[in-house]
């Protein structure tokens, strides 16, 4: 592995059919976070989206605000914040409360706003959102990193004199990363910063180009602002669920793959259909490397293989899209945790030398428990 220890979490749209308790879908949100937490995950990114029915957090700094309360360790990001829907100075300020709130735990994640529909409903260009992105993230650097007051007039918004009036919890301020999948400009504004980078994964091996070709633009654009981007930084999200066998992994998964790309991503959001019935929808996934779904062990070699495809990334998130019944979900995480992510973070090389030289030592050691025994026995019966 290029990464010796790999960090593994979830990014949270989150995905709900329409039909079921909304409220109820949330508080399941607010349980896997805490059951992941305890589990050891990581990180988990939470979504930002105001239409289209399926993904129904509209205020993802809320949401963690409330998670952080009800887990203990793991990292808790925006997953991502659309900064042309937002005022840089409120949203820093907004970040920074948090950062303090969670005790250091929070993390920025920032993109342009991916539902057409959020935009629409305020009235944001779509073709303006990425120039307005990086407009607004030089402008949340600048607050985070400069002591003086900054004046700045933009066509969307105004500062007089601002800057912020409490510092952030952790130095010099909370982690940030931009999302990076559709175009390089994500690329090129983590490198103009020194951010890291969140992205959207493949298993085909036609999209090992894509992953090399994405770094290399964030590493030259950050060698030309003189700033440093590092792999460990760089995390990439992927559709998983395990279950014992791949058999079973498939079987559970199998409806809800069909059900999510029929009604969401085709219906609602407009993709291309995928042919065939629905049915057969996550046979088709599994082919063109979509997800991973099967056994730990497939998980595995997956992970080995974005690793080689890339030339080496920090960490792993679940894209959670509810691929199984609540018991099925936990469980795929669980045997995650225990049977995957040990093999990616160096917490069991030294069990396993230690048991290759208790093998190697067995003779000896047997040899002299007997002669052990023996001495033992002589001197009783003396």
């Amino acid at each position: 592995m290029t990464i010796q220890k790999m960090k593994f979490g979830m990014f949270l749209g989150p995905f709900h059919r329409i039909g079921e308790n909304p409220t109820l879908a949330l508080d399941r949100d607010l349980e896997l976070l805490q059951w992941i937490d305890w589990l050891g995950y990581d990180e988990a990114w939470i979504g930002e989206h105001s239409s289209a029915g399926w993904e129904t957090i509209s205020a993802p700094e809320l949401f963690i605000a409330t998670a952080a309360e009800r887990t203990k360790h793991i990292k808790l990001g925006t997953g991502v914040i659309g900064l042309p829907y937002h005022h840089p100075l409120i949203l820093t300020n907004r970040m920074i409360l948090l950062d303090h709130l969670t005790k250091g735990r929070m993390m920025l994640g920032v993109g342009p706003g991916t539902l057409l529909p959020d935009a629409y409903m305020i009235g944001s260009d779509p073709l303006l959102q990425r120039k307005r992105m990086a407009e607004s993230l030089d402008i949340i650097m600048r607050l985070l990193t400069e002591p003086d007051p900054i004046t700045y007039k933009s066509d969307w918004f105004t500062l007089n004199e601002a800057f912020i009036h409490l510092r952030p919890y952790n130095t010099p301020h909370f982690p940030i990363a931009v999302a990076a999948s559709q175009s390089p400009s994500g690329l090129i504004l983590a490198g103009r910063h020194g951010t890291g980078v969140l992205s959207l994964a493949n298993l085909s091996d036609s999209f090992a180009s894509n992953l090399n070709d994405f770094w290399k633009t964030a590493e030259d654009s950050a060698q030309q602002h003189n700033k440093k981007v590092s792999r460990q930084e760089w995390k990439l999200a992927l559709q998983v669920h395990i279950a014992e066998t791949r058999k079973d992994a498939v079987k559970q998964a199998r409806k809800s793959a069909g059900f999510l790309q029929r009604e969401y991503f085709e219906k609602t959001l407009g993709f291309p259909p995928m042919e065939g019935s629905s049915d057969k929808i996550i046979d088709q996934m599994i082919e063109t490397g979509q997800c991973c779904i099967g056994t730990p062990d497939d998980l595995i070699n997956a992970i080995h293989h974005l690793d080689e495809m890339s030339g080496g990334f920090g960490g792993l998130l679940i894209m959670e899209t509810e691929l199984g019944n609540r018991e099925q979900v936990r469980r795929s995480y669980e045997l995650i945790a225990r049977y995957v992510m040990p093999q990616f973070q160096d917490s069991i090389r030294n069990l396993k030398q230690s048991i290759e030289w208790s093998k190697a030592k067995a003779p000896d050691f047997a040899e002299l428990t007997k002669k052990t025994i023996n001495k033992a026995n002589k001197e009783k019966t003396k």
